[in-house]
């Protein structure tokens, strides 16, 4: 006669709390205590509990805690198009910033829709996290989220500033020194490339740009100013047509990577010469720039840190409710590289 031995727990039942309690021969509630790190557990006892928990495979169940608790250790993170290598750095660094507060990071990507947004905050309210951050489309957004009670840190752009915290980048010092380069090289014909005004990131880029040339007396040229669209493909038409002109600006300015992407398909495909016939500076130092020859010049910001900061805001703010809300505003630099040069002579 063989006997067959049994695993404490059948496969088809999840191990429960009362299961790592008897097998460490503590009560729940010290059991819970030990896993959390709320309350005192002896250390002796919390590696006991540990041991048990790994050995039971026992895993905490998230949602039935947060029904209890009213709220959830995970953060919402919505950002407009994880195809854009800069909001994919933002999320990674902001990943990284929760897990190592304790945090689950739950990501959205909304597509620049509104729409899409919208269900997006909904699912997050669903969820009960403890908070989010947002690279908003509008207004609609944070205020929705904030009037569930959820802080809301709005990262890269602000519709809120002054009601939710917010973490963004000297967007206007970029542009200026930017365009302020290609002027001290002896540019006075300087296309802007900018895919809106609305928001607080393009509004200021356009006048950081805008303060450059009038710092130089160098006159606005509104048909330089190119409204190019909110992808490469637009970017790409807009910059085909201007460049291939009888006047063309001997630099462009573009105000962001996607744009300046386009822009770089154009003057490829036109055969013009960089920086020999025409000059291309970026706001975003987008990874492709310092691969492709010649390397392009860009204002950099420091995007994984864009994301972790902004989940630091977020954790203080879980914190500390009740305090002011801030805007914290992370510093740029120009990175010169090869597709910036004096203009043709004429």
């Amino acid at each position: 006669m063989t006997t067959e031995r049994r695993s404490p727990l059948s496969r088809s039942r999840r191990p429960t709390i009362k299961d790592v309690a008897e097998a460490a021969g503590v009560s729940r509630s010290t059991v819970s205590r030990a896993l959390t790190g709320r309350g005192y557990a002896a250390s002796d006892v919390r590696e006991r509990v540990l041991r048990a928990a790994a050995e039971l495979g026992y895993v905490p169940d998230v949602m039935a805690r947060t029904l209890k608790q009213q709220v959830s250790r995970s953060v919402g993170v919505l950002v407009s198009d994880l195809r854009n290598s800069f909001y994919a750095e933002l999320a990674a660094g902001a990943s990284r910033e929760a897990r190592e507060r304790g945090y689950t990071m739950v990501l959205a990507d909304t597509s620049l829709s509104a729409e899409t947004e919208s269900e997006a905050a909904e699912a997050l309210v669903a969820l009960r996290v403890a908070g989010a951050i947002v690279t908003p489309n509008s207004p609609a957004v944070s205020t929705y989220l904030s009037s569930h009670g959820i802080p809301v840190v709005e990262v890269d752009r602000q519709f809120a500033a002054g009601s939710t915290d917010g973490v963004v980048v000297g967007n206007r010092v970029g542009a200026r020194t930017a365009t302020n380069h290609l002027v001290e090289l002896g540019h006075r014909r300087i296309a802007l490339f900018i895919d809106e005004t609305d928001w607080t990131t393009g509004y200021e880029r356009y006048h950081g740009y805008l303060e450059a040339l009038g710092a130089a007396d160098v006159k606005v040229d509104p048909d330089l100013v190119v409204a190019s669209g909110w992808d490469v493909a637009d970017s790409r038409r807009r910059a085909l047509d201007m460049l291939s002109g009888p006047d063309r600006p001997t630099a462009v300015f573009a105000a962001n990577n996607v744009l300046a992407e386009g822009v770089w398909r154009a003057i490829g495909e036109l055969g013009l010469r960089a920086p020999e016939e025409i000059s291309l500076v970026a706001f975003d130092d987008a990874p492709w720039m310092s691969m492709v020859s010649p390397q392009v010049s860009a204002v950099a910001q420091d995007t994984f840190n864009l994301g972790a900061t902004a989940v630091r805001r977020l954790d203080e703010r879980i914190e500390m409710p009740d305090t002011d809300s801030v805007t914290t505003v992370l510093g740029v630099r120009l990175v010169v590289r090869e597709s910036t040069a004096p203009p043709p002579m004429i």
